[in-house]
């Protein structure tokens, strides 16, 4: 009897445990190759190649299936206990932000092209970025649904798992319903694995690339190899990343008087109050520092998403 008791209060306590586990946010959207397959896509000219850039909103706006296929996963999610941002909430926040502050760009040298999804992940601030590919196939009356899902960290782009499978023929046409019969088998696992990859984040820190440059003939009259007693500058900014990345994490694969490369940098995942950490914030913070005496460097922060942020440094 004493044994049966312990053993219940071990599974009590094993139980309270999960539930308290903080889980990855995540954001549902269309494949590249879905809308381009789809025709959901703008043409950009860069540096005379056309890109074909996927246009969530038109995607949305025009096609219900996706809609549907959004909604059932967000709820399969759900049902699992993980918090979601809308992706077409995240649209109309961004374009929000657009009308309330048109000159956003241009003050902040934004130039650098973000991508779509780079620029709704930003706004969203979502851990995992949930891509859904599928296609339906008809049988004479009946119909079937392959799909491919497949998780990437919001920061790196990188991808953590995929799922994939095509469902048994079905005499219902609607995708949200093809999309759970299809899909159900293979979710715990999927899970899993974005559980894990969030886990060992919370531990080793996530992952941003950041990049140190200078401006020509700057006001500040500095470079990388200038001198503040017996330090160079790149050594000042290489000590502060020791100090504040998680366990000293970071590499640089290049460096030069001009400019700095760190790759693989381990920010914390949320700061002292609870706030979800990304590269612009983390980045503003060597700014602030060497703003400060004794260094007065002024400097310009660009952001290109969540996961890469740009220093340039000399003037504002």
């Amino acid at each position: 009897m004493k044994k049966s008791l312990f053993t219940i209060v071990l599974a009590c306590v094993a139980l309270v445990a999960s539930a308290q586990i903080k889980k990855p946010e995540l954001m549902v959207i269309p494949s590249d190759a879905w809308c381009i397959q789809n025709g959901y896509y703008t043409e950009v000219a860069n540096m005379g190649t056309i890109t074909k850039v996927p246009n969530y909103k038109q995607a949305l706006q025009e096609n219900m299936g996706l809609k549907l296929a959004i909604a059932k996963l967000n709820d399969l999610m759900a049902e699992r206990q993980f918090p979601l941002k809308s992706l077409e909430q995240e649209i109309k926040n961004l374009e929000q932000r657009r009308m309330e502050d048109n000159l956003t760009t241009s003050k902040s040298g934004n130039d650098l092209a973000e991508s779509p999804l780079d620029e709704v992940a930003r706004t969203a601030k979502c851990d995992i970025i949930l891509e859904l590919t599928w296609d339906v196939k008809d049988f004479g009356p009946k119909h079937s649904l392959s799909y491919i899902l497949e998780g990437r960290d919001a920061y790196t782009s990188k991808s953590i798992g995929a799922a994939s499978g095509t469902g048994a023929p079905s005499f219902t046409a609607d995708v949200d319903v093809l999309l759970e019969e299809a899909i159900v088998a293979n979710m715990d696992n999927f899970n899993n694995r974005l559980l894990d990859h969030f886990t060992e984040m919370q531990t080793i820190g996530r992952e941003i690339s950041l990049d140190i440059k200078v401006f020509a003939n700057n006001a500040a009259g500095i470079d990388l190899e200038t001198e503040f007693g017996d330090d160079e500058l790149l050594d000042v900014i290489n000590n502060w990343l020791q100090l504040n990345t998680v366990q000293g994490r970071f590499t640089m694969p290049y460096a030069s008087e001009n400019v700095a490369n760190f790759t693989q940098v381990r920010i914390p995942v949320y700061d002292e109050r609870g706030r979800a950490v990304d590269a612009n914030g983390f980045a503003k913070g060597l700014a602030k520092m060497l703003k400060k005496e004794p260094y007065n460097i002024p400097s310009k922060v660009l952001v290109k998403g969540l996961g890469r942020a740009v220093i340039i440094l000399g003037e504002k």
